[in-house]
């Protein structure tokens, strides 16, 4: 349905696709492979009318098609869930999902009624038991993911572009989605699917397509295809995931003693209950759960974000935290959830978006010395291997994985006793994922507290020491790693039915 070839494109003197051509067939899943930089986005955008200006020809049923916006791709029947959210927080569900294409009565006025009962079916289709007047901004990022979904599936596309759709997802909610994959593959859609997670390729994808440095390498059937064959195709090397080693300390670095959190809006629903844990020094205590389940909002409590009873001993020490900051000083830093949105200044450069946590050991008199903020990030973009041209790129320039680099080197460069990350590799790929993992273990080893949120069982499983099961607000179960196993820990983490 849909053919690629020679593509082309360029920014600035750099070649961000070269000579690319791929097939993408009705009627199947059709599975983008690459690292982060490979180009996949960047195609994906061609497709879709986002960039206009590119060399070479787009096929839609053997009809040479350029799009000059996305409004001429979505008409032509081309529609794509982004990689990164595209909702305005201070609109409805609704207004988003209808945005640019909204339904009109007799007398041109907008049919609020329609559009709202069409966004409940669609809503209630999706499994998200949300008011569709709710406000995005309100969501949780997996939420926001569901919506940003409900958008492709408003229009009878004959391509959907799926870039990254299960990245803020997990369980419940990905078998949702693949069962609506599986309807749109019988009405013989074509399905572009992109995503670092190879276990759902291998469940939902028939084909397979591989780039590589902007360049398209290889393509052919899933059948018979194996994960190690998979990676070694898009990095062009074997890759070996890393396994903590455990922890042998009895040395507790924090302690988190009956905490409870209420709900900003309904004072009587809780969203945290009778959450205690102990972290020891050197331990790597994985945090798993549903959406909704309470993970998030347990990491920015303890991080000073919520106002919530209950206790907390960082080294024997009682703390209360009333801000971030305070956390920090304390020696307790968050990788957050959503990068761009709590993590970085996207449009500062990656000089200042590392240093920005350090400014007064940055400063003299009150003025900023630039020579010690260049020494600071030049230390991080060597021990890390961010990959940028320089100090001074913007952080919205560079990939998925080195823009969370960089929010792992701001949060290290106050020295931490305990580091929490929440989705730490959520959208990137798996040569990144392995080095974020490296550097967790090697964190630990030297005696950092590590919490790490995951939705991804395989990764919770292959570096944690400790899992933590969470439902509801609650913890359900609690696991030894080498005696844990996934049944176990989705059966804690799956809400009891009263």
């Amino acid at each position: 349905m849909l053919v690629v070839e020679n593509i082309t494109k360029r920014f600035s003197g750099v070649t961000a696709l070269q000579n690319v051509s791929m097939e993408l067939h009705s009627g199947k899943v059709n599975a983008i492979l690459g690292e982060n930089g490979a180009g996949k986005s960047t195609l994906m955008k061609i497709l879709s009318g986002v960039y206009s200006e590119y060399e070479g020809r787009v096929l839609l049923n053997g009809v040479e098609m350029h799009f000059n916006n996305p409004r001429e791709a979505q008409h032509a029947g081309i529609s794509i869930i982004h990689q990164e959210l595209n909702l305005i927080p201070h609109l409805s569900i609704t207004d988003n999902i209808f945005l640019g294409r909204e339904l009109t009565g007799r007398f041109g006025m907008l049919d609020h009624a329609g559009m709202r009962t069409r966004v409940k079916e669609l809503l209630k289709r999706l499994k998200l038991d949300v008011n569709p007047d709710t406000l995005i901004g309100d969501l949780k990022v997996g939420q926001q993911q569901v919506v940003e979904i409900a958008k492709a599936l408003l229009t009878d596309c004959k391509v959907l572009i799926m870039d990254e759709p299960t990245s803020a997802i997990t369980g419940s909610e990905v078998e949702v989605l693949f069962g609506i994959i599986n309807e749109l593959r019988a009405g013989n859609k074509t399905i572009v699917y992109i995503s670092h997670k190879l276990d759902e390729l291998f469940k939902i994808a028939d084909r397979y397509v591989v780039l590589r440095d902007g360049q398209s390498i290889e393509s052919g059937d899933m059948k018979g295809m194996t994960h190690d064959e998979l990676i070694k195709k898009m990095v062009g090397r074997e890759i070996n995931l890393m396994n903590h080693q455990g922890c042998t300390s009895s040395s507790t670095v924090l302690s988190v003693k009956n905490i409870n959190l209420r709900h900003p809006e309904n004072k009587h629903r809780d969203l945290l209950k009778n959450i205690s844990f102990d972290l020891c020094k050197g331990e790597v205590l994985g945090i798993f759960g549903l959406m909704g389940a309470g993970r998030t909002e347990l990491m920015e409590t303890i991080f000073g974000l919520h106002k919530a009873s209950g206790e907390l001993v960082i080294e024997g020490k009682p703390a209360k935290f009333r801000s971030p900051g305070e956390a920090i000083r304390a020696g307790i830093v968050l990788v957050p959830e959503d990068r761009k949105k709590d993590g970085l200044v996207l449009d500062l450069d990656v000089k200042t978006n590392i240093s920005l946590t350090t400014l007064e050991e940055m400063q003299s008199a009150g003025l900023l010395i630039n020579n010690k903020e260049k020494t600071l990030a030049r230390h991080y973009i060597d021990s890390l291997k961010i990959k940028t041209p320089s100090d001074q790129q913007l952080a919205r320039n560079l990939s998925g994985g080195n823009q969370q680099k960089i929010v792992l080197a701001k949060c290290l460069a106050t020295h931490p006793k305990v580091l929490m990350l929440d989705e730490p590799t959520r959208g990137i790929d798996i040569n990144a994922k392995n080095e974020i993992y490296k550097l967790i273990q090697q964190l630990a080893e030297a005696g950092m507290g590590v919490i790490l949120v995951s939705s991804e069982l395989p990764e919770i499983l292959a570096i944690s020491d400790r899992i933590l099961v969470m439902a509801e607000g609650s913890i359900t179960a609690e696991f030894k790693t080498i005696e844990a196993t996934e049944n176990s820990i989705l059966k804690a983490a799956i809400p009891k039915t009263n």
